[in-house]
Parts: structure tokens; sequence; C-alpha cells
């Protein structure tokens, strides 16, 4: 259950009644569609509606094809989670019978308010999860879409190797998971309509490898013009776990766990992940690599003559500047690196004996000596002189925040800033609550991974929070639904301090907890620490070659 715990932010679904009574019939180019309203009333869900198709049998790794069409109402209801296929935790069977996994899973969720306005703003979630777990409806914005008339919608797309598994050959091109969310951009442009949206002011937000995605779709050409603005929460297109290093070294290792041997050759490679069963694929265990990287993520593209989703590394589009500068609002919690607490009885002598081990999968270095002097000097950054141990845990909760998530968004917002984007909204969220558990062999508390996700997402009976969590919830949806309303987290004249846009240094940021901060320069030194590193050891990924 731990490593679950560990790569997913949350994963509270709600399955929600209906009352016939209370109905909304909505027509979409498929045919029409019929949402109700939950039992708290206020707005309408719809569930499971496919946006697309997910191919199956030996074209399971191929982009989506167009989704079914019908023509008595589709009954929008969720008697069960649609997921796609991905490794499961250990639940009971109570949580099991309330789960349908398929690989035909693309489906969306669609939350409208109780309104008769139309053209309203639209959020489109990407869920997180290390791009191996999750569904659309792990976390909720009811809310938010209540209070502040937006069109919120959320959605499966493929994980794991039936995703992101990256060949470069026909069978297998690569990206299918992210070609799917590229699938669900494009239907909201032709739907979002009709349920009262504006196709024209769509905002994408992710947390975890869903923050990941929507930075990367930034990027992507496919994407060009399916959105406005973008939240990325917990995760950037430069995180060490966003783009594979070697896609194919991937497939290799993978097939060999596998008990396959010919993996050097290609055709015969490609062969046996079309016919393997589809369960076999998460039998491998991805989750609990000391260099941080998840296996199966997005990759750079070999070029066949199709559509790509991504065809050269972030940092170099970025770079480039070759990419819609839009509205961002971004950034982290304070220690992400909780998230790898967990670890800390396993990895503590581990890291003391070979420090390197748990270097981000994205450096590299001329030889072992060269590595070795890297990893003193980063251990000695933040452990000083002394071994990994109970006393320094939060130097280990920092590291973990900065190489997993921290870095990746300083460095991802120096090259916007570099490439011209003068609205990018930079933070740190540090609020964490007296009911949060103290953090191992301390007595301090502190915002996890993910924790600024939760603070504007449902948490279920809210009256049974604590009034300061009330309060930090309240203001978090204040900033998020004036940003994606309006392109700004503070208006003028707000009540909030002011919160310009990050500049050069990166610099300023808001530091969100029970009073809001306007603060220098975002990670300060660590962020330098690892610009440093960065620019003499980075180890630029590569697209499938053979």
């Amino acid at each position: 259950m731990l490593w679950h715990m560990l790569v997913v932010c949350s994963f509270a679904a709600i399955v929600s009644g209906r009352s016939t009574s209370d109905s909304l019939l909505v027509n979409i180019e498929q045919g029409p569609v019929k949402g109700y309203k939950p039992s708290q009333g206020g707005l309408y869900v719809f569930y499971n509606i496919p946006y697309a198709t997910a191919p199956t049998g030996t074209e399971r790794f191929r982009p989506p094809l167009p989704p079914p069409t019908w023509t008595e109402p589709f009954e929008a209801v969720q008697s069960k989670i649609v997921m796609c296929p991905q490794g499961m935790p250990n639940w009971n069977a109570n949580q099991e019978n309330r789960i349908q996994m398929q690989e035909d899973c693309l489906i969306a969720n669609v939350y409208v308010p109780d309104t008769d306005e139309k053209n309203l703003p639209v959020i489109v979630y990407v869920h997180g999860g290390a791009y191996q777990l999750g569904h659309g409806t792990d976390m909720e914005a009811t809310t938010l879409v209540k209070t502040r008339n937006i069109i919120a919608v959320s959605f499966n797309y493929r994980l794991g190797a039936h995703g992101l598994l990256c060949l470069g050959t026909k069978g297998i091109p690569g990206n299918a998971g992210m070609k799917d969310q590229v699938a669900l951009l494009r239907w909201v442009q032709s739907n979002i309509a009709q349920f009262g949206g504006n196709p024209n002011d769509v905002t994408i937000d992710g947390w975890s490898a869903g923050a990941s995605s929507v930075d990367l779709i930034m990027l992507s050409k496919m994407a060009r013009g399916l959105f406005h603005k973008v939240i990325p929460e917990s995760g950037s297109n430069t995180a060490s776990f966003s783009v594979q290093v070697d896609p194919l070294a991937n497939a290799r290792n993978v097939a060999k766990e596998l008990r396959f041997n010919d993996i050097d050759n290609i055709d015969a490679l490609e062969n046996f992940f079309l016919n393997a069963p589809i369960d076999s694929l998460w039998s491998v265990n991805v989750f609990t690599s000391k260099n941080s990287s998840v296996v199966f993520s997005p990759c750079i593209e070999r070029d066949i003559g199709e559509e790509m989703f991504l065809d050269d590394h972030p940092v170099n589009i970025l770079k480039s500047g070759d990419y819609p500068k839009v509205p961002m609002l971004y950034g982290i919690s304070e220690m992400e690196g909780i998230f790898r607490v967990g670890f800390f009885g396993l990895w503590r002598n581990a890291m003391n004996e070979k420090f390197s081990d748990f270097f981000p999968e994205d450096l590299e270095f001329e030889d072992e000596n060269e590595r070795n002097e890297v990893a003193s000097k980063v251990k000695q950054f933040y452990f000083g002189n002394e071994p990994v141990g109970e006393n320094n845990i939060l130097s280990y909760v920092d590291y973990f925040t900065d190489v997993m998530f921290g870095y990746g968004t300083a460095r991802a917002v120096q090259l916007q800033v570099e490439a011209g984007n003068n609205q990018i909204y930079l933070y740190i969220y540090g609020f964490a609550d007296e009911s949060e558990d103290y953090i191992l062999h301390t007595n301090v508390r502190g915002a996890t991974h993910c924790a600024q996700t939760n603070a504007v997402m449902d948490q279920g009976d809210e009256s049974k929070l604590s009034a300061e969590n009330q309060k930090i919830k309240a203001v978090m949806r204040d900033l998020w639904g004036t940003f994606i309303k309006t392109g700004k987290p503070v208006p003028e004249g707000s009540e909030y301090p002011a919160w310009p846009a990050v500049g050069v240094n990166r610099a300023p940021y808001m530091y969100l907890n029970s009073k809001l901060e306007l603060r220098g320069s975002f990670l300060g030194s660590r962020a330098t620490f690892w610009d440093d590193i960065y620019s003499k050891h980075f180890r630029m990924p590569v697209p499938p070659t053979h």
C-alpha cells in the first residue's frame, strides 16, 4: 500500500447518486447526453462520456480513434468508476466492486453549474499518479464549479506501458496516453459550448504527473489553439520524470523482466509487446526507483510520418520560444519531498553508501570519479558533514523536493521568462493543518506533495475541517477561480497582497499559507545550486533510434 500512497496525491472518488426529476439533457456531436444533479445540488454532473475510442488488440498502443455515436439519450452516470488498465493497489472488496477497469477507457466527466449563463470559463483537469495510476474522478472540484460559475472537465487517459511505451515503430509510435489528452481537448473544443462553456477560454490544470502533462501540452504542436491558460501543480515539463531519457532502453529492460530475450531485434520486440497479455505490463515494479524515474512517461518521438505529441525536448522548445506564451499559475508545495519519507528506512543507509544512486536520471558524467565528486558536493550541500539520518530528515525532504519537483519548476520558469513569457504567477504552498501527522523523527508538519491541489479540490464534509483549513481552502479557491476567469490570481484592488508576474532570477513568488506573503527568489540558493549542476551534467533525452 505504501508505494501507492507515495505516487498518487489523492484517490478518493465520488460515486454520485442521481435524481430522475432533476436532470439536464445536452446535445453534443455524438448524440444527446443526460446528466444529473448530485445530492448536494448546485450543479449537474455528466459522467463517463466517451470522448474517443482506445484501440485494442494489436492496435492498443496506437493513437486514439473517434468516439462512438448514438441516437437515444446517453445516461451519463457513474455506477462504477471506469479506469484505464493499471497496477492495482490492495483495495478491499468493497472498493473493487466500485471499479470497472477496461482497455477502452477514454471517458470524460463534465461538471456544469446550475445556471442559465452561457460562455462560462472552462477548466480541464489532468489527474496525477506518476503516469501509472489514477482516473478522472480521483479528485473533484464541485465546490469550485458551484461557487465560481466555472465548467470543469476531467477524464481518463491511457497509463503505464499501455499509454507510454515508446518504440518509434508503426505499431508502437509512443505517447498514446498524451495523444488521448489532446483528443480530449479537441473534444472540448467541439462540444463544451453545448454545456454552456466557452471553447475560447479553456484552462488546463493538472497535479503531479498531470502537472507535467499540462506543461508538456503547452509545448506540443498538436495542442495549439486548444487551451488559453495553464496551471501545473507540483510538476513541470523539465522535471526529471517528465520525459523518458532512453525509451528504447526502458522497453528492453521491461521486456527482459517479462522473460523476453530477443530485445535487440526491434521487430521482435514490437511483436512481443503487441501480443503480450495487457495485465502482464503491470507486473514490473516501476515505483521504487532511487533515481526518481517512473520508466513509462512521455517520450520524444521518432518521426514515422504521423502526428507527434513531442518532437523535441522541452528545454530545446523553451529555448526556441516556439510555443504559446499564455498565463500560468505555476508552483509547488513547500515540502514535496515528504512524498519520499516512506522510503527513509530503506534508503538512508544506501544514501550514505552511494549517494549518486539517488541522482535524477537526466544527469550524466564522464566517469565514476566525476560522478562521485558531484555526489559528494550535493550531499555536502544538503547534509553538511553529517550522514543521512534521523537528525537531518528535513534535509532529506528538501533533497527530494528539489530533485523531483522544485528544480524542474525553477528551471522551466527561468527558461520561460527568458523566452518572453511575462504572465507567470509563481508560488510555494506552505499550509499544513494541525490535524496533519508530524514528519517522521520530527515535531514539524509540512505541506506535502500536491497539498495545494487538495486545498482547491473537494475534501469530503468540509464542515468538519479546522477553521484555519476551511479558511485556506476558501482563499485558494478565490485565487484559482480568479486566475481561471482572468488570467491573474489577484485582481486590482483585491483584499489579497498584490501578486506580480515572476521576472528574472525567479522572483518574486507568493508564499501561500494562512497569511499570503510575496517573497524573493524561488528556492533561492537551492535553485542556483542545481543550475550549476545541470549546466554541466544534463543528459538530453533522445527519441527511440533503430
